[in-house]
């Protein structure tokens, strides 16, 4: 037991290395996902089994690459589109815990892990569907999502859930996270798109290629 706790106090360093201002609950509920997703990932996969292990890295500090590119203001709606087991929207509604958090996904069995999940952790600015973003009439400041599909066709879809009122220092839109050869992907929207690059952020290896997309809708 003692070993699985050096573990993942070990783990959340790679978290607090580049967020060192996180309080405590923020610190506990980061530790508590070391714990969570490898149980129930056991049951319903939603990771890669053998990623997992890469959990911190690979999709924890993945999903928290946004934060880098932009600090939401409080109050901030944003909707996770293809959400999955969760990611990104459940490490940044712990990073952002005044922001409001609405996470949508077609599988239903991922939706139940990511809301056993967030209610685990006693995460209480989410909201979860089991649907897709066409189904969804609500409106966000920003959509969120992480390799769902096709830049193009995701601006198209989620177009309609963008609010007009303004909260943050970037007009609302999309911010999306990608990674490989992106310029054909881009090509179409590169007049108000802006892409961050994570190795800019982040020192670790996995990052070399990888990006956030944002686009202005």
């Amino acid at each position: 037991m003692t070993d699985n706790i050096d573990t993942l106090l070990t783990m959340i360093e790679i978290i607090e290395k580049y967020f060192p201002a996180l309080s405590e609950r923020q610190k506990e509920q980061y530790a508590a996902l070391g714990t969570l997703y490898p149980e129930w990932n056991a049951k319903i996969n939603v990771i890669s089994r053998k990623d997992i292990d890469n959990l911190y890295e690979h999709h924890i500090l993945h999903s928290l690459g946004i934060a880098k590119a932009l600090r939401f203001t409080d109050g901030t709606t944003l909707v996770d589109v293809g959400t999955g087991g969760g990611f990104p929207g459940i490490p940044l509604a712990i990073m952002f815990p005044n922001c409001q958090f609405h996470l949508i996904d077609r599988i239903g069995k991922k939706v139940r892990v990511a809301t056993e999940i967030a209610n685990a952790i006693g995460l209480d600015n989410v909201t979860f569907r089991h649907a897709g973003i066409e189904e969804e009439k609500q409106k966000f400041d920003f959509a969120i999502s992480r390799a769902v599909m096709p830049l193009p066709d995701l601006v198209k879809l989620v177009r309609k859930n963008i609010s007009t009122q303004q909260r943050n220092a970037m007009a609302n839109g999309l911010m999306c996270l990608k990674g490989g050869n992106l310029e054909a992907e881009i090509a179409p929207l590169r007049k108000r798109l802006l892409d961050f690059d994570l190795k800019d952020f982040f020192e670790e290896e996995f990052f070399e290629t990888k990006k956030v997309l944002y686009v202005q809708i």
